[in-house]
């Protein structure tokens, strides 16, 4: 960020030009709320010229255009690479309003002009069929946020802010979305920021007073115990409060030119001088009445300043005269013919503020990180694949050999600094700590002598909240960079209306021609369910992966490698990826190694296939069964049962198949990743028994197979809620997913074999019984099953 301190405070003239700009945008916001004609009130407002549905939000919108016109001013005087992040996302006709101003939205869509017929096209667009949403979306020029859901502004600022050191992000926080878990704990996030290699985060909390129908809490404290608040976050508050346009624009000036000389001299200290504490970076406080320049009484009720100018304040101007006539006056107190000249167009004055060209908000080209976009460096996965002679004959701790490769990335992109690791306080324990020989943990706070990997300029991020991991991940995804969110598998739940909103603006934004593919968000999920043996049940919820297969197919994937190489392959995958939500399910204990590197290609590319060596009779004779699994836990149990069924019923012809890309199971037309019919068919076979072992909630495979034409064979084993602390063994069995419970299915499942192989079913029985007996005996698994190993 350029260095530019002590600037002037404006002129009479230039607070007139800023107001005035500020006016504009007002009288669009409310226009795009209300009209579907007469865009400039050259005729006499009338009922056909309002829209038959009103909807949107007003009552943000006057603050958001003051933050706005203010952050022109800076960005030109300055000559600042800035992003926003509008918190009160659904006060999108303002950011629409300003887009428009500045012409970075007739710029994306040029039939949108910026004249009389643009600004008609405009408002008739907004929260209109065929138009735009209320909110701010992947569709509005500018925003990397979208605001449905409210409490990740501020973090999705920081990770844009994070490795960006030119940048400024200027993050508006509602006083309602203050209130929220996520947005209190991602105040924390300056303590990671590093004012050497990042950017800077410009808060700008906007307390008007109400939410949608309720007083806001920060609203209501006395100035003194906020700032003591969020001097306690590690913030130096500058205040800006009153309903006097010019003495507010004086004082939102001065803030914004106070706040930002603190930035750069931060910066500078950082950088030039070596300063390695953490400094108190400024925040401004904004408080303006909701709803401001609206109407101040309606129906004989107070308007302006309150709860009721939230949405839409004159409800019922297409049939009440009083309210049309109100609406017109409220338009016209903007002074559109001073703002807008003969042809529609912003007059000299509006725009004096407004930076040119990439500087503008709407324009910028951090908004639309693909853009910005390198490919990642990958190495060759031959550097990290452990040798596999033959299937079972060793064991690897899968997320330990991909962290290998991981800490390779992180030593790659030293220079760049365009991919991060995320996650909240598990690196180690995911077994991914090789990447601490590239880069330490970020930490900006006091360090002591029992501490270890914390760094200053660290591109490792632990915080002990999902919340704000995945807020960091997707800001520095969405402004151009890479990254990889590793999770506990229980606890990724505390993301899921995050992830949600994510996969919505990827499906939006595949849409929109100009906006450029992203890295995709990456989760590795492990220490998961079948091995949170030691922890017990409040660690034990394999759910996400049904959450995500619910979201729109064009977007999502999921992969269960059942090994060290599958993962690796599958890693190198989804870290080459655009666009996508991926999820990788991978255990970090010791497990077999099943496939070589060069055949861990070759099923990850199939998705699913036969396991041609791990089957009996399976040389191209139709099979009496078909044993199934996906997961790497679930795998095992299935090569356990396989074995036991060559051993006790020689003659059975069996197939082994494994899944590792799990919308495989899906029919061709509702996922491109689906397997046609017929492929489906001769996999899984169209009338034999298939007992299926997998990861998650058993019910999430018929789902997915309900269609096809076997699915009245297909019986599913996985987990049903039921853990404790206990055994690891014990976990698979207490929901019936071990291998004799598997066994017992084989003999249940094919016809005419239970009376046959009767004994054989009982000596599963006597197994699991004993199974009981031991480890409540000696706290341990049967040696059988603790010793066991792969023989073909």
């Amino acid at each position: 960020m350029r260095d530019v301190t002590a600037a002037a405070p404006p002129t009479d003239k230039e607070l007139r030009e800023l107001d005035a700009h500020w006016r504009a945008a007002n009288y669009l916001a409310v226009g795009q709320i209300y009209l579907m004609g007469n865009p400039l009130l050259r005729q006499p407002l009338r009922p056909e010229h309002i829209k038959p549905r009103l909807l949107g939000h007003w009552g943000t919108s006057p603050g958001l255009n003051l933050v706005h016109t203010h952050l022109n001013r800076v960005i030109r005087a300055r000559d600042l690479r800035a992003l926003c992040v509008w918190g009160p996302g659904h006060g999108g006709p303002a950011v629409l309003a300003n887009s428009w101003l500045e012409g970075s939205y007739t710029q994306t869509y040029p039939d949108i002009g910026r004249d009389a017929d643009g600004m008609e096209r405009l408002f008739r667009q907004f929260s209109f069929p065929g138009g735009v949403p209320s909110h701010v979306a992947p569709e509005t020029p500018g925003s990397i946020h979208e605001g449905g859901e409210l409490g990740y502004s501020l973090s999705h600022a920081y990770g844009a802010a994070f490795d960006n050191p030119d940048l400024l992000v200027a993050c508006v926080i509602g006083d309602g979305e203050a209130e929220t878990g996520p947005l209190a704990t991602s105040w924390h996030s300056n303590k990671f920021l590093d004012p050497v290699h990042d950017g800077a985060v410009l808060p700008v909390l906007h307390l008007n007073g109400y939410k949608i129908a309720n007083p806001a809490v920060l609203a209501r404290l006395p100035e003194a115990e906020l700032d003591d608040l969020l001097r306690g976050y590690g913030h130096e508050p500058l205040h800006v409060t009153g309903d006097e346009p010019l003495a507010v624009h004086r004082d939102m000036a001065r803030a914004m030119d106070a706040a930002l000389d603190r930035i750069a001299a931060i910066q500078r200290a950082a950088r030039e001088e070596g300063a390695a504490e953490r400094p108190r970076w400024p925040v401004i406080v904004l408080r303006t009445p909701k709803g401001w320049t609206g109407p101040a009484v309606v129906d004989g009720l107070p308007v302006e300043g309150t709860w009721r100018s939230h949405q839409v304040p004159l409800s019922g101007v297409r049939d009440s005269p009083e309210h049309l006539r109100l609406l017109e006056t409220w338009l016209r107190s903007y002074r559109p013919e001073e703002l807008f000249d003969e042809d529609g167009g912003p007059r000299p004055e509006v725009l004096a503020c407004v930076p040119e060209g990439t500087r503008r908000l709407g324009a910028t080209p951090h908004a639309n990180g693909g853009l910005l976009l390198r490919a990642l460096p990958l190495p060759p996965l031959e550097r990290f694949a452990v040798p596999v002679d033959k299937p079972g004959a060793t064991r690897h701790e899968p997320t330990g050999v991909l962290g290998e490769l991981l800490a390779e990335v992180m030593a790659a992109t030293a220079a760049r600094r365009d991919f991060r690791l995320v996650g909240p306080d598990e690196t180690a324990s995911n077994r991914l700590q090789a990447v601490y020989r590239a880069s330490g943990k970020a930490w900006q706070a006091t360090t002591v002598g029992t501490d270890e990997h914390l760094e200053r300029h660290g591109r490792v991020m632990e915080i002990l909240s999902e919340h704000t991991c995945q807020g960091w991940l997707e800001g520095y995804l969405l402004t151009g960079r890479h990254g990889l969110f590793s999770c506990y598998e229980a606890f990724v739940h505390i993301v899921d209306s995050m992830v949600n909103q994510h996969v919505k603006w990827l499906r939006v934004s595949r849409r929109l021609p100009w906006r450029r593919p992203i890295a995709s968000l990456n989760y590795l999920l492990t220490s998961h369910v079948w091995r949170q043996d030691h922890n017990g049940f409040s660690h034990q919820d394999p759910g996400f992966i049904d959450h995500i297969l619910n979201k729109s197919p064009e977007a999502v994937r999921v992969y269960l490698p059942p090994d060290a190489n599958t993962l690796l392959s599958v890693a190198d995958h989804v870290l080459r990826s655009r666009d996508y939500v991926n999820v990788v399910v991978a255990g970090k204990q010791p497990c077999f190694d099943w496939l070589s590197l060069e055949q861990a290609r070759a099923h990850c590319a199939r998705g699913a296939g036969v396991w041609t060596w791990a089957g009996s009779g399976d040389d191209g004779a139709e099979p009496d069964v078909v044993l199934a699994c996906a997961g790497d836990v679930p795998t095992q149990e299935v090569l356990a049962a396989a074995q036991l069924v060559r051993r006790h019923l020689p003659e059975l012809a069996v197939r082994v198949v494994n899944v590792v890309d799990l919308a495989r199971l899906l029919p061709a037309g509702e996922h491109p990743h689906g397997m046609a019919d017929a492929e489906y068919d001769a996999l899984f076979t169209p009338d034999k028994p298939v007992i299926f072992a997998y990861h998650g909630y058993p019910w999430l495979i018929h789902r997915l197979a309900y269609r096809r034409t076997g699915h009245a064979h297909l019986h599913v084993r996985g987990y049903k809620e039921i853990g404790t602390t206990t055994t690891p063994f014990d976990m698979v069995v207490r929901n019936d997913l071990d291998r004799y419970r598997l066994v017992m299915d084989v003999i249940d499942r094919v016809p005419h074999l239970a009376v046959r192989a009767a004994p054989v079913r009982q000596a599963m029985e006597d197994a699991r019984a004993r199974h009981h007996a031991w480890i409540r005996e000696h706290g341990t698994d049967l040696p059988e099953v603790a010793d066991w190993a792969w023989s073909a």
